[in-house]
């Protein structure tokens, strides 16, 4: 049997830096979660308070959002309306669509994690200093930007490489 050598970077590769911080925030969340008397709270709920707007959203975008599928956010949703966090009523806007909305106790519940997300993001500015926390923040999102533009760029290639195979 042969061996491959695969290529190798000098350094973790940045996907792998990425996901361990997402994850370590991921599991801070919800710790803090529960030491603010929010035992019921679990990672899979993260996708939720992360997409859920103030006024309501339908889950379909939510899932969007959170880069799930609809069933999963379904799921998620509905576990979360079983624990009284969130609530589901007609959309105003699509009477065959719901709107899934916070609870008065799933409005204690966000804005407890809302105020430990500012209280983060003061602590990482304080830790790495306020500028080059911003660069921190303004490089990852350029990168994401720059992700979400090649692969329009990757799909528009390859919608002119089709229609050239067509004609």
């Amino acid at each position: 049997m042969s061996r491959v050598n695969l290529p190798r970077l000098g350094s973790r590769p940045l996907i792998a830096v990425v996901d361990r911080a997402n994850r370590a925030l991921q599991a801070d969340m919800v710790q803090t979660a529960h030491r603010h008397g929010h035992p019921e709270i679990k990672s899979a709920h993260n996708s939720v308070f992360g997409t859920l707007a103030e006024e309501g959203s339908r889950a379909i975008d939510m899932a969007e959002r959170a880069g799930i599928t609809r069933q999963s956010m379904g799921e998620v949703v509905r576990e979360l309306v079983g624990l009284g966090i969130l609530e589901m009523r007609p959309d105003p806007e699509d009477r065959r669509a719901k709107l899934v909305t916070y609870t008065e106790h799933g409005r204690a519940v966000a804005s407890d994690g809302y105020r430990h997300l500012i209280e983060l993001e003061e602590r990482f500015a304080a830790e790495f200093g306020a500028a080059e926390y911003a660069i921190a923040r303004d490089v990852l999102g350029r990168i994401a930007g720059l992700l979400d533009r090649w692969a329009a760029e990757e799909v528009a290639e390859g919608a002119v490489a089709e229609r050239a195979v067509a004609d």
